[in-house]
């Protein structure tokens, strides 16, 4: 009869301490369960825009209030996560007081780095028009950097320029609008003939 009642408590100590494991691991898989799922929707989250704007323009103003660039475009969607903003269809227009306005086009641009950089893609096109200090300037190229506080821009793509009747072209470009310097790459100029 005692070996009974013993053998009657084994059992039921070991039922509930298998019902006892069930639940632990039970609690233990819905604790990993919601992990991953709350991990899963942070990871879309912060990958998510948080605001999108169609056909925009924004004006950056200098130190004395008055405009030194304009950036416009179709649409841009902003990413909090790096605090960053693509943009489809890009116009930068730079208004350097004195010179000529200079327009820049391309198919996309990323803006980031605290809007300090922004990176123009596929079709880059620079247009800037003639004017008593300066010749026309028409500039292509597939990507350019601009830092548009610095008034500078750069690529390490080939480039192809025409000013003034001339043609140039190389591989690289670094150009500053605040000091009139431009240097290319690697590359040939051509000269139009002179007149007699």
């Amino acid at each position: 009869m005692r070996n009974q009642r013993t053998a009657h408590r084994y059992r039921l100590s070991i039922g509930m301490i298998l019902a006892l494991l069930g639940a632990l691991g039970s609690f233990w898989l819905l604790e990993l369960m919601n992990r991953a799922g709350e991990e899963m929707e942070a990871g879309i989250k912060v990958d998510e825009p948080d605001y999108i704007v169609e056909r925009f323009s924004f004006v950056r103003m200098t130190e004395t209030g008055q405009p030194s660039y304009i950036i416009s475009g179709d649409r841009l969607t902003h990413r909090p996560s790096d605090d960053s903003s693509d943009i489809d269809k890009p116009v930068v227009r730079s208004l350097s007081g004195d010179k000529p306005p200079m327009d820049i086009r391309a198919e996309h641009a990323r803006v980031d780095q605290d809007n300090t950089r922004v990176t123009l893609t596929k079709n880059v096109d620079i247009r800037r028009a003639a004017s008593p200090a300066a010749r026309d300037l028409h500039l292509a190229t597939e990507k350019l950097t601009i830092y548009p506080d610095e008034d500078r821009m750069e690529t390490d793509l080939p480039v192809r320029m025409e000013s003034g009747g001339a043609t140039a072209t190389g591989i690289g470009m670094q150009a500053n609008n605040a000091t009139r310097q431009l240097q290319l790459g690697r590359g040939t100029i051509v000269y139009p003939p002179r007149t007699r």
